[in-house]
């Protein structure tokens, strides 16, 4: 027996295992990973062929920044089951440069030019952006995790009611009733099945359910037909970067948010793993976050972060190998060599992964939960940090107009709620529970400074 057994996250499961699980975790995130390059796209008014080259490339680069994030190289990388792909974050404030810039042909290469300026400042950045992890105790960690399981339940709510928003059948029973279908079938999986197929209940699960679709016309087989075989995304193929500082400044923005909901995913992972995230860790996956997104405007991608959607995978399964996430980074980059392969987890309907996604999202709020419970809750104050912390959280999901009256920049903070929540959580933790309190010491009360802590493993 060994003296050192090796850790779940690096661990390498057998190829079929490692395969099968790994294309889990990229049908759970394929729709992220290709909805901002189709509304950019479409903004900048792309052709067919155009948007399907850039979405190949998208996915490409995902795969990459994938690679980045799970193997590691040099002190670059967290080596955790981390998923990375185009952070929504920045669709908004690509899609206004977009409208600013008066030759559309121009368009993505200022977009490609600012993402690579963000992307090696944030690199520079990420040591001194980790330190942050020593404001991150249980009761902060906890309530940021809950938040972004929340915060993603509404996409899945919105994947359930179907493909089209302004569609006249957009929300109806159809729909929702595939969406329930999908869900009954993972539940029934994951309830009656043992061992490896209890393991890839959620990919049996769109599987199931995308074959109960077709009899309904939701299935389109369309885009498999439509696509190439073979595919590259050939380096600077909308044109060389251009840099212009106020796409610059705007992406530098949507980098610092990356960066802070990175850190948050990073640190609930490491709970759910049972390897709590340090500062080491943090600041080698922000700076796969960054060089990934540095990088992937050469090959015609967008900034990178982490996917939340897969967290809620890992948590649900209990397979924490990071080996597996690094296969699902390698279907990514064979997706975007190859376009027919990218296609049939397109033909995957809305509606079934909105029902997958409700398990998948419930499960990182229900993970955060799980670490609130040991997080001295007992105390009024870290009540008030759960409860005004999560209430701004939640603010950008119920009221989605709340901040409309602020300036652009600004909202791409404020309508993030992880982000939002997370900084709430973070201030209120040190005004309620370490101000005041190393001063009263210092004067010689009998109450002890409350140490800054790192977060700690919940198993």
């Amino acid at each position: 027996m060994s003296a050192h057994p090796v850790h779940p996250v690096d661990e390498k499961l057998p190829a079929l295992k490692m395969a099968t699980t790994g294309l889990q975790h990229v049908a759970v995130m394929y729709a992220g990973v290709v909805a901002p390059p189709l509304i950019v796209g479409a903004a900048i008014g792309l052709t067919g062929t155009e948007l399907t080259f850039l979405t190949g490339a998208c996915l490409f680069t995902a795969g990459l920044a994938t690679f980045l994030q799970t193997l590691g190289i040099w002190k670059i990388g967290a080596r955790l089951p981390f998923v990375n792909g185009v952070t929504f974050a920045g669709v908004a404030p690509m899609t206004a440069i977009a409208a600013s810039t008066h030759d559309k042909s121009d368009a993505l290469p200022v977009i490609f030019g600012a993402v690579i300026v963000a992307g090696l400042l944030g690199f520079l950045a990420a040591p001194f952006f980790s330190k942050a992890v020593r404001f991150f105790p249980p009761v902060v960690t906890g309530t940021v995790i809950t938040l972004i399981g929340v915060s993603l339940l509404p996409v899945a709510f919105g994947w359930a009611q179907g493909p089209d928003s302004t569609a006249d059948d957009y929300g109806s029973a159809k729909y929702l009733g595939l969406a329930a279908a999908t869900l009954v079938i993972v539940l029934l999986l994951r309830r009656f099945t043992r061992g490896f197929v209890k393991q890839i209940a959620v990919l049996v699960g769109l599987v199931a359910g995308t074959a109960v679709a077709i009899p309904f016309g939701v299935t389109d087989f369309g885009p498999v037909a439509d696509a190439d075989v073979v595919g590259f995304p050939t380096p600077f193929h909308f044109g060389a970067p251009q840099f212009q500082v106020a796409a610059i400044v705007s992406m530098c923005v949507v980098m610092v948010v990356s960066m802070t909901e990175s850190t948050a995913d990073m640190l609930a992972l490491g709970e759910i793993v049972e390897r709590p995230a340090d500062e080491r860790t943090i600041a080698a996956g922000l700076r796969a976050d960054t060089l990934g997104s540095a990088i992937s405007p050469l090959f015609n991608g967008f900034m990178c972060s982490a996917f939340a959607q897969n967290i809620g995978l890992v948590a649900m399964t209990r397979i924490r190998s990071r080996f597996v996430v690094a296969a699902g980074g390698g279907f990514l980059v064979l997706m975007g060599l190859c376009p027919t392969a990218a296609s049939l987890i397109a033909v995957v309907p809305r509606p079934v992964l909105g029902g997958a996604g409700v398990v998948l999202f419930g499960s990182v709020a229900a993970s955060g939960i799980r670490t609130l419970v040991g997080a001295g809750l007992d105390k009024d104050e870290n009540i008030l940090v759960l409860a005004v912390s999560l209430a701004v959280g939640i603010v950008p999901i119920t009221a989605p107009d709340f901040y409309h009256a602020f300036p652009e920049t600004a909202r791409i903070v404020l309508d993030s709620g992880i982000s939002t929540g997370c900084v709430a959580a973070v201030l209120l933790n040190l005004v309620f529970n370490h101000l005041g309190r190393r001063r009263a010491a210092g004067r010689g009360t009998t109450e002890a400074a409350v140490p800054l802590a790192a977060p700690q493993s919940i198993s």
